[in-house]
């Protein structure tokens, strides 16, 4: 395990973290969800977005940035939605989204498409990474602990972006930054 200088365990630090980073993305998800056409226009008017066949993103929760109408912009853009299925041993596959009436809830109660070996697509175009906090200086992020995307990340080549509500952007990383965590092409802010 690694030591942060004499002090707590790194794990231990992102761990008290996360867990008063999430209460403040609770008391702020009426602002999160305001934030998000602003959000969507941003993503919608960059580059990758334009030129992106192929869009991964989470299902978001209620204190998320939401990904619906993001799904539905992709969709109407003629681009295929992929969707992450959790698979054994942390790691994820991307499928095309099934709808949400066919998706299927993990063990973590995010909503997936089924899987099918056939179907699998682990280098979308563009992917929308989630998260719960960002860092503006070094594009650092923060998710909420079960290192999927940091395992799926570590193997994905094409564009990374995620919208990040004002409660989720910092200067700087107020959390260990850690040598496997894998900084995001973009993050993008209201501000």
């Amino acid at each position: 395990m690694v030591k942060n200088w004499g002090g707590p365990p790194l794990n231990l630090e992102k761990k008290a973290f996360r867990e008063t980073q999430i209460k403040k993305m609770q008391h702020a998800a009426q602002a999160t969800t305001q934030a998000a056409p602003a959000l969507l226009a941003q993503l919608m008017a960059l580059p990758q977005w334009q030129q992106a066949k192929t869009v991964g993103l989470t299902v978001s929760s209620p204190i998320e940035v939401p990904t619906e109408p993001i799904m539905r912009a992709a969709l109407a853009a003629g681009k295929t939605v992929l969707l992450p299925k959790c698979m054994p041993h942390r790691q994820m596959a991307f499928l095309p989204d099934p709808g949400a009436d066919q998706r299927i809830k993990s063990s973590f109660g995010i909503p997936e498409p089924a899987y099918d070996a056939e179907l699998v697509n682990n280098q979308p175009d563009l992917l929308i990474v989630p998260g719960i906090a960002y860092a503006k200086d070094t594009h650092a992020r923060i998710g909420f602990g079960g290192g999927y995307y940091d395992r799926f990340l570590a193997q994905y080549q094409g564009s990374t972006v995620t919208l990040a509500a004002p409660v989720m952007v910092y200067e700087t990383a107020q959390w260990p930054v850690e040598p496997f965590d894998i900084l995001l092409d973009t993050v993008l802010t209201t501000d």
